[in-house]
């Protein structure tokens, strides 16, 4: 698989809450506490919220299987900042990749007061205490509420149920591509009109895909890059 990512077609995700005794904040609390301050400092509309990250996982007969444990948003950019420092903690998330009538993918420009400013991504976000059902993390849910959140736009009654993940630098992308009835130019203008009604939207814009030739690699997270260099054609 391109970018480093390890590619596997799944039937199904399924992720439970648990507790895990994480040693990482404990041994990093100042350094944890000094990098966030930078961060806010750079971007004040930061919120350390509580996020859920993964501690475990399997797959078993095409269905993955997680532990989702909580944390603090200020932890997990610490956590993400260092690389590779607890190989049992992974960031899992899950997204809709959006695939238009005529074969175009579209990826949401990140908003410049947010996180992660200009870059371009599938609507997404880490899980939270808002996708917790009981016991259970309902990530197809969380998928679902981040492209509403973010586009306006809801699946089709008909959206396929497949995912793909790709597993690579620390993460865990769960990808369910969907292909929704409308042209590119008609969904794009739906979600600009959307992004018009919001006082601050998460992104700032759609950018349309059409080849592999259109990958941007200073503006696309791995695990986008790779997705689109295995799911795109070469040329336009």
């Amino acid at each position: 698989m391109s970018e480093g990512f390890r590619s596997t077609r799944l039937t199904d995700v399924t992720a439970r809450f648990v507790d895990h005794a994480w040693a990482f904040p404990r041994a990093h609390e100042a350094a944890i506490a000094a990098y966030w301050q930078a961060r806010i400092a750079r971007s004040p509309g930061l919120f350390d919220g509580t996020v859920l990250l993964c501690c475990a996982h399997a797959i078993v007969d095409g269905v993955a299987q997680l532990d989702l444990f909580a944390t603090r948003y200020s932890i997990f950019t610490y956590y993400r900042h260092v690389r590779h420092a607890d190989p049992q903690v992974r960031n899992a998330f899950a997204a809709i990749v959006p695939w238009t009538a005529d074969g175009a993918v579209l990826l949401g420009a990140m908003g410049a007061h947010t996180a992660n400013a200009g870059q371009l991504y599938f609507p997404c976000g880490t899980p939270d205490p808002d996708d917790v059902r009981g016991t259970a993390v309902d990530l197809a849910g969380s998928a679902a509420r981040e492209l509403a959140e973010e586009t306006g736009l809801e699946l089709p009654e008909a959206a396929e149920t497949a995912w793909i993940l790709l597993e690579g630098e620390d993460q865990l992308a769960f990808l369910r591509p969907v292909r929704f009835p409308e042209p590119a130019a008609v969904i794009a203008a739906r979600i600009a009109d959307h992004l018009r009604s919001e006082a601050e939207p998460e992104l700032a814009g759609i950018a349309v895909m059409r080849s592999a030739a259109e990958i941007d690699p200073a503006r696309m997270p791995g695990f986008v890059r790779a997705y689109l260099a295995q799911a795109l054609p070469k040329r336009a």
